[in-house]
């Protein structure tokens, strides 16, 4: 059998076809700043909900062999024949297109602007998808932890649910003003250097300040690369259903050079992996 064509990376930075609807207010874009996070209720038209969460069930189901080469197990290593805990889509919008012609990805390029100046551009997106009655979290961390370490960065990311987000189902929770944080010690999740996914060092850091950001469908939450975050098992009945755009300001090469231990340990375990 033939193999699926990969479809090409689509150019994120690309201007929306359609101009937002809605922006942020001058008050949210100072808490953003303060706090290194923000939720709102509404960054999209109640309307296009549905078509959105659409496309979103169809890339993981209907889909997945197409999607399977940007498909990841983010708590645990991928295993053939084995249902991922926490299934997530890396680029989804290389698979459907259509993604990046809503309005929901108007505004959020405008709203990324807003946050980080004007020169700021979308850069990517993924999907991450929690079965119901499923115990698997995703740990405390930040994003910048996963990056290149050779490198400095002013950047976001949006968290947009396709459904309500509950303390129950897994909504974002964030320590406030954890932005100002250098990156703290990571670890790949449950210290196995063949998941994708990381975690902060059990111990390097103190949560008890974290808020919980409970949000309806449609809503979102922003936050900055360094800002501490972490989403807790989802106990509902649904999936819980996360689209995430990333946006950045700027990404040079740092003039301090830094290590990230928990990064090299990934690409050892893999290089070291048997070919399939």
């Amino acid at each position: 059998m033939k193999p699926t064509a990969v479809p090409p990376v689509p150019d994120y930075a690309a201007p929306a076809p359609r101009p937002p609807d809605r922006l942020l207010t001058p008050e949210q874009i100072a808490f953003f700043r303060k706090n290194g996070y923000l939720a709102v209720d509404s960054v999209m038209p109640a309307a296009e909900i549905p078509e959105v969460r659409r496309i979103y069930d169809r890339l993981f189901n209907e889909d997945r062999g197409r999607t399977e080469g940007d498909f990841y197990d983010l708590t645990g290593a991928k295993q053939k024949g084995k249902k991922e805990a926490v299934a997530q889509i890396l680029q989804p919008g290389k698979y459907a297109p259509e993604l990046l012609a809503t309005q929901l990805v108007a505004n959020l390029k405008a709203m990324m602007r807003q946050l980080l100046g004007p020169e700021a551009r979308m850069v990517g997106d993924h999907a991450i998808n929690k079965p119901p009655h499923n115990s698997a979290a995703t740990p405390w961390h930040q994003d910048e932890a996963y990056w290149d370490p050779a490198k400095e960065y002013r950047g976001l990311s949006v968290w947009v649910p396709l459904q309500p987000a509950t303390k129950l189902n897994g909504c974002m929770h964030f320590v406030p003003g954890s932005q100002a944080f250098e990156v703290i010690p990571h670890r790949p999740i449950g210290d196995n250097p063949l998941t994708p996914g990381l975690e902060v060092v059990p111990g390097a850091y103190d949560f008890s300040s974290a808020v919980a950001c409970e949000l309806p469908p449609g809503g979102a939450t922003f936050h900055y690369e360094r800002t501490l975050h972490f989403t807790p098992a989802n106990r509902s009945d649904d999936f819980r259903r996360a689209y995430i755009a990333v946006g950045t300001l700027f990404e040079r090469p740092r003039a301090t050079p830094r290590r990230f231990p928990w990064r090299e340990r990934q690409a050892a375990a893999q290089a070291a992996k048997p070919a399939a």
